[in-house]
């Protein structure tokens, strides 16, 4: 058993093979006959097609490292934008179906503040895009294709086959590490070779696992992007402008390019199946450009962050253009209402709202969104509950709008209606957090003590922050208007979450 002590530090290194896999590779080797141990072919260690993560276990996957980035002060939790890029990719996989392929995965797009230009798809259909990407996109058709590709990963289950290829090939390193030990017994350079070959072969795998996702993305992603309406050719000049980035800066090359490697057969292959397209051009949304402004405002609200947006949206308006001057104004409107200059981010936003000279724009959630957020910091609650109302009508599927306007009652001391109209919304949207805080709130404010600490508890569960949410269930439990029924549903929420946390504590992972 000394080789396999041997193997240990380096299962460390490869994220701690299970002892089963450890086991497996040393049983092989010390059956093996003396001859194998002196070769330096390494075994063949399975197929890794039936490797992977099932679809049920990729969800879960991905709904814990959600869990992690919505507690990232850089997730941008933005109502308007996390609309716009919902709107923009589940649109795409409507009209695309195939898109959720063999799970028939549910997406769910969000940003991220982040200065370097990149994309990610997570397990369970959970796709982010950095701020400067949105920012660098100079086009809707860009967004998209970029949004598309990261669809495609999905949709082939890259990340659950990449799962099965890494089970695979970290069994190739400390293959590798049971040869040079046997070899370094007579020869110290063969070892080095040994070992070094088994790294090199297991790098290489993946580089070329990498790249066949990327093409295969780049297939689905250019048929989800033409089902869409957007302008296929979007994906390639996306590519180019990257590439021309590596070009005039080699030490700073984008992050998009590291984690998404752009070739020219890539690009040559994308081409070539645009030119067998009809071609077609896409106007951008109004939106488009809002999401734009809005994330430039976002992006850093410092001081100096906010002056040099200013400046930006100063430099867009000699641009000229209807929607460039539209984007520009609502940007400013929402650096003035950041600083506290609420006279002139509304006659910002309400120039905006003339030049955009559309019914419906007045509806826009962007514009809706931020004139709500006038009202109630000028105070004028009245307003902001019938303007609240309003976009309500207008955009019934808005869960930003539902909670702005639940914030616009509680604010006006409607509280009743304001609790009444919340337990409406978490019957619908079970799983939103935002919503549970501000019932707890809105029972606060009305001494329901049992009240704000069970809808406390469930925004905790919903974060994953089960210790938390049980704690509040305790507070809930010693309220002394704790009633029947809320004892009895106390009583069936612990069971629930106490289980829960037993199969956390189970698997190994931290109670939050």
């Amino acid at each position: 058993m000394k080789l396999c002590r041997i193997l240990f530090p380096f299962a460390t290194v490869f994220r701690r093979a299970p002892a089963l896999l450890l086991s497996a590779v040393c049983a092989a080797f010390f059956i093996a006959p003396p001859t194998a141990v002196a070769q330096s072919n390494l075994p063949n260690l399975g197929d890794t097609a039936r490797s992977g993560l099932t679809p049920a276990q990729e969800r879960k996957l991905g709904e814990e490292v959600m869990q992690i980035v919505r507690r990232d002060p850089d997730y941008l939790d933005d109502a308007p934008l996390l609309e716009y890029l919902n709107a923009l990719g589940n649109g795409m996989v409507v009209l695309y179906p195939e898109a959720r392929g063999e799970t028939g995965s549910d997406f769910f797009f969000f940003a991220v503040r982040d200065p370097a230009i990149n994309a990610f798809a997570l397990p369970g259909g959970f796709i982010g895009v950095h701020s400067a990407l949105v920012l660098t996109a100079q086009s809707e058709s860009e967004l998209a294709s970029v949004i598309a590709h990261e669809i495609g990963h999905v949709a082939q289950r890259h990340i659950a086959r990449m799962v099965g290829q890494q089970s695979q090939d970290m069994l190739i390193p400390i293959a590798a590490a049971v040869l040079a030990a046997a070899a370094a017994r007579g020869n110290s350079d063969a070892a080095m070779g040994i070992m070094t070959g088994g790294l090199g072969l297991a790098a290489q795998r993946q580089i070329n696992f990498t790249r066949e996702a990327e093409r295969e993305a780049d297939r689905i992603g250019f048929q989800i992007l033409k089902a869409g309406g957007y302008d296929p050719a979007g994906m390639t000049v996306f590519f180019n402008r990257m590439q021309t980035a590596t070009r005039a800066y080699s030490d700073t090359t984008p992050a998009y390019l590291r984690t998404h490697p752009v070739t020219t057969e890539r690009i040559a292959d994308i081409q070539a199946r645009i030119r067998e397209q009809r071609y077609r051009q896409r106007a951008d949304s109004l939106d488009f450009h809002l999401a734009k402004a809005r994330l430039r405002a976002l992006q850093d609200e410092s001081t100096q962050g906010l002056a040099d947006a200013s400046l930006a949206f100063e430099n867009q308006l000699a641009i000229k253009t209807r929607m460039q001057t539209i984007a520009a104004h609502y940007g400013q409107a929402l650096i003035a209402y950041k600083r506290g200059e609420l006279a002139k981010a509304r006659s910002l936003l309400q120039q905006a709202r003339s030049e955009a000279k559309d019914p419906s724009a007045s509806r826009n959630i962007f514009f809706a969104s931020l004139s709500i957020d006038l009202r109630l910091a000028a105070g004028q609650r009245a307003e902001a509950v019938k303007e609240a109302k309003q976009a309500r009508s207008a955009l019934p599927l808005s869960r930003g709008i539902a909670l702005q306007y639940a914030e616009a009652l509680h604010a006006a001391g409607r509280l009743e209606e304001a609790a009444s109209y919340l337990r409406e919304q978490v019957l619908s949207y079970r799983e939103e957090p935002k919503l549970y805080r501000q019932l707890a709130k809105t029972y606060a404010a009305q001494n329901k003590q049992a009240l704000t600490h069970l809808s406390m508890a469930h925004a905790y569960a919903i974060n994953g922050s089960l210790s938390s949410a049980l704690d509040q269930l305790a507070i809930a439990r010693r309220s002394p208007d704790a009633t029947f029924y809320d004892h009895s549903l106390i009583d069936a929420r612990e069971r629930e979450w106490q289980a829960l946390r037993r199969e956390e504590i189970k698997e190994g992972k931290k109670p939050q």
